[in-house]
């Protein structure tokens, strides 16, 4: 992930300043752990911005509205009791070429701030601070003491220090090509290493995309550029100096994340060759630029957390699943292994009615006798215990029948108990097989569902957790079949239940795998119109691309009414039982999901 460096930082500043410059400060709610969010009225729009101190995605920007979810965080309460109604008044940073932006608050423009929130936007040490007009640390997001920092610790009621000053050069725009590339190439080495190293403000994304964008090898030695190649790389830092002066900036994603300069295409218009090489090129877009350099890092930065965040919960996800059906399947299978010595319960009962209808041909000391069976007259041989007499050992056969009788009844619950779990989870990990990549927020929202239900059923522990916007819109899976009629499908069991008991009509049709875990679908059919024996395919591949046997050639998938679809009471979400079923193949392979 591209951290934002100090390019990016000043672009996004100057906007907020051109647009956002006063405003006032309506709300502030905390998304998560390394963000909060500031909502601003100005005289023409209202919107909120975002102060991240993520360790990989520090950053400022405009935002999209946070969730209906209740803020429990303490930081932003802070923040919202002392800054509420006040007027910002300046977005600045606190020293050229640091990334450190002073948010100033005041009671209205033009009247000196009595707040300052500083965004210190610094990789891994990011950190939002507030602090009086008396530079006293009020808040931070996080605290950093003496035992964690002895250069620099941020504790509330202490004094604000800024971060250690850089002791790089300052790039200058007044700095003639000779001494600066007499400063490049002292000691030879990587072009772009030795740019990081001698100037401070620079980035590795933003050397990469500088070096190429002037057709060079960010990592060919500083000895092997010509004089022509070092006027190109001179013109393109002159170029990246004035962009920065006079706040002029072009945001668009490339290759390897995202550039907000429009860099000059090379003079032999060869972008990516070097000595006859193709090299692959970072300063090249790869989609049309961006309106606006917020709506670029809003886009990018919610993208890549999602991503990561997305992989973060699935994994925790499939491990509990596995862990928890491992557990099931061993309880299960001891159940089994127990209704099966019971299923001998009546061997016992009938051998003890045979010795005891036979007690004459018993003998002391016999450790077994071979009686012909009441019904077939076939020798049945019973062992017996030589220490007691025949009416002894038919009461001890007595009991055996009685004890594993008891078994049977009290363990026969208990297994259609857990096979009912196991169905219930097999449901969830067949909703969670299905996503299997993050494509866009909506799975991300579909994961958090299902997280929210393992929570709600007691299968997950979440000292952290917080509710899902329960006023957000569900959005299922939605495809047209071949006569035009919509066909929805539920992404986990909260969506399935809400499609099948909420959205469902008495002229729809109900589908779902015959006794597999899947997705419940819906065709929703028109009145005055009937669904051909195409579309009922369409809807029974669809079924069973979305189940647990979406890799199979040939899948049994049952469909009725909605009306005939029942959630037995006290069943876990997506659970149902139907009647009055068909039963067509669906094809999960010819499935255009």
């Amino acid at each position: 992930m591209q951290p934002v460096d100090l390019t990016t930082l000043t672009a996004a500043c100057s906007e907020l300043r051109a647009q956002w410059l006063p405003a006032r400060l309506e709300q502030v709610y905390q998304r998560d752990r390394f963000t909060v969010s500031l909502a601003l009225r100005t005289m023409n729009k209202r919107g909120w911005i975002d102060l991240s101190w993520h360790p990989v995605a520090a950053r400022i920007c405009v935002g999209a509205p946070p969730p209906r979810i209740p803020d429990t965080f303490t930081f932003s309460q802070q923040l919202r009791h002392q800054l509420s109604g006040l007027a910002l008044v300046s977005i600045a940073p606190i020293s050229p070429w640091e990334r450190v932006v002073d948010l100033q608050f005041a009671q209205r423009p033009g009247e000196p701030a009595l707040w300052h929130l500083y965004a210190e936007i610094i990789g891994k040490y990011s950190n939002v601070i507030l602090t009086a007009h008396d530079n006293l640390v009020v808040t931070c997001a996080h605290q950093v003491s003496a035992k964690q920092s002895s250069v620099r610790p941020i504790q509330t009621g202490q004094p604000y220090e800024m971060p250690p000053a850089l002791t790089d050069t300052a790039p200058s725009a007044i700095e003639p090509q000779n001494r600066w590339q007499e400063r490049i190439s002292l000691v030879p080495g990587q072009l772009h290493r030795n740019l990081l190293k001698n100037y401070r403000g620079l980035s590795k994304a933003l050397i990469w995309s500088m070096i190429r964008s002037a057709n060079l090898d960010p990592e060919q030695s500083t000895d092997s550029l010509s004089p022509h190649d070092w006027q190109q790389l001179f013109q393109r830092w002159q170029y990246w100096l004035q962009s920065l002066e006079n706040s002029k900036f072009k945001p668009s994603l490339t290759a390897q994340g995202y550039t907000v300069i429009d860099w000059p295409a090379p003079e032999n218009h060869n972008v990516g060759a070097v000595d006859g090489a193709c090299v692959p090129s970072d300063a090249i877009p790869l989609s049309p630029s961006f309106p606006s350099v917020q709506e670029l890092l809003n886009s990018y930065y919610t993208s890549e957390i999602n991503q990561e965040v997305f992989a973060q919960v699935r994994h925790q996800l499939s491990q509990k699943l596995i862990n928890l059906l491992a557990k099931l399947k061993l309880k299960a299978n001891t159940f089994k292994q127990k209704l099966q010595q019971s299923e001998v319960a009546d061997t016992h009962k009938s051998q003890a009615d045979l010795l005891m209808a036979n007690l004459q041909h018993w003998q002391p000391g016999m450790k077994t006798i071979s009686l012909p069976d009441f019904e077939t007259n076939q020798p049945v041989a019973i062992p017996l215990n030589p220490e007691k007499n025949a009416v002894q050992n038919a009461q001890a056969l007595y009991k055996k029948h009685q004890k594993l009788k008891r078994a049977r009844i009290a363990v026969e619950p208990l297994l259609a108990a857990v096979q009912e779990e196991i169905d219930y989870l097999e449901q969830v990990e067949a909703a969670l097989s299905v996503l299997e990549t993050y494509r866009n927020t909506q799975d991300l929202q579909t994961l958090a569902e299902i997280r929210e239900e393992l929570i709600q059923q007691k299968y997950l522990d979440a000292p952290d957790y917080r509710s899902t916007d329960k006023n957000a819109a569900i959005e299922f899976h939605r495809y047209q079949t071949p006569s035009g009629f919509e066909l929805l499908i539920g992404r986990n069991n909260r969506q399935n239940d809400q499609l099948t008991f909420r959205v469902a009509g008495d002229y729809d049709i109900w589908f779902h795998t015959l006794e597999i875990p899947g997705s419940h679908a819906l065709l929703r059919v028109t009145p005055g119109t009937v669904a051909e024996e195409a579309d009922l395919q369409f809807a029974a591949n669809m079924a069973a691309y979305y189940s647990r046997a979406r890799q199979s050639e040939q899948v049994p998938v049952v469909y009725t009414e909605p009306k005939y679809v029942y959630k037995p009471k006290g069943a876990k979400p997506g659970m149902v039982v139907y009647k009055q079923e068909r039963i067509v193949w669906g094809r999960p392979q010819q499935a255009t999901a």
